[in-house]
């Protein structure tokens, strides 16, 4: 009698499929294992942070659990996906977690993965805030992550998701209804901060911000994201121009703009020479996010007249 197959077994079968097939990760996970046990313990129905190295006592073991033959031939539909359309993970499961929050997504947003969520949750930027900190924009909102982890970690703000993109505001709804913060989360239409008079005593960030020649360069899994919320022009820098342009005049006195730049450190300080700003530690490092006051902003501007 041949031995039932396991979960365990299965996520390593997938996982090996994904390494072969040479599929890109980041939208989520950084490696085949962790991809390959997403995918099968979502379309098992199971918990994606059940524990596949032994259960605590008393607690059922998933990684022992048997999977039929048609679980199995779901499992590897989905993975079969995967490999042949280059959809991230997310898309296909329609779901993203940003530090242990679910949220919707799908094509119309990019699959959130900002920086910026680690800070809000380990307190970074708390000692730049204020029992004045009320009011708080959360620009290229995509599907509304940092939007609603704000409003969760700061129950006393009140925050504005703002988009370029009617299709992205449409999926940040969902997931501002989903967790129940209409009360404390508007959505709005912008072209960058056009639209947003502001005063904001706190601006989060994360905008295109992708050079051309890694745009051109970027795999399929990147390429299926909404082009608008990634390509960052020449040096990648062109939203970053006229948000920053435009910052001071919306922040409040004390009011601070963070904002991630990914791996375009480089071209900000070659394109912002001499702008004061501090580099937050992420777990990618101290180049991917910084902050910048109001008032380094309006001395950097009055310094170029």
């Amino acid at each position: 009698m041949s031995q039932a197959l396991t979960v365990l077994p299965l996520i390593e079968q997938a996982a090996t499929q994904l390494e072969q097939a040479g599929v890109a990760f980041g939208h989520g996970t950084t490696n085949a294992f962790d991809e390959a046990a997403w995918l099968v313990l979502w379309r098992l129905g199971l918990p994606l942070d059940s524990a596949l190295d032994g259960a605590p006592d008393g607690e059922e073991d998933v990684a022992l659990r048997p999977v039929s033959a048609e679980q199995a031939a779901l499992v590897q539909a989905l993975i079969a996906e995967r490999i042949s359309t280059r959809k991230p993970a997310a898309y296909l499961t329609q779901e993203a977690w940003l530090q242990g929050v679910p949220f919707y997504v799908d094509e119309r947003a990019i699959v959130p993965r900002s920086f910026i969520a680690e800070l809000i949750a380990d307190g970074s930027i708390d000692p730049w805030l204020s029992d004045q900190t009320h009011q708080v924009l959360d620009l290229c909102t995509g599907n509304g992550s940092l939007a609603v982890l704000a409003a969760m970690a700061w129950p006393e703000v009140v925050v504005t998701g703002a988009d370029l993109s009617p299709e992205a505001l449409a999926v940040a709804r969902i997931n501002v209804d989903r967790h129940a913060l209409q009360d404390r989360i508007s959505l709005g239409l912008s072209d960058g901060l056009s639209a947003l008079p502001g005063p904001y005593d706190l601006i989060l960030c994360n905008p295109p911000y992708v050079n051309a020649q890694s745009m051109s360069e970027l795999p399929a899994e990147y390429r299926a994201e909404p082009e608008l919320a990634l390509a960052g022009g020449t040096d990648g820098m062109d939203f970053v121009r006229q948000l920053l342009d435009h910052a001071a005049s919306r922040l409040s006195q004390h009011g601070v703009l963070v904002l991630e730049i990914g791996n375009e450190r480089p071209y900000f300080e070659a394109a912002f020479p001499g702008l004061p700003v501090f580099w937050l530690d992420t777990s990618a490092g101290e180049d991917q996010v910084l902050l910048v006051t109001r008032e380094a902003l309006m001395r950097f501007h009055l310094a170029e007249v």
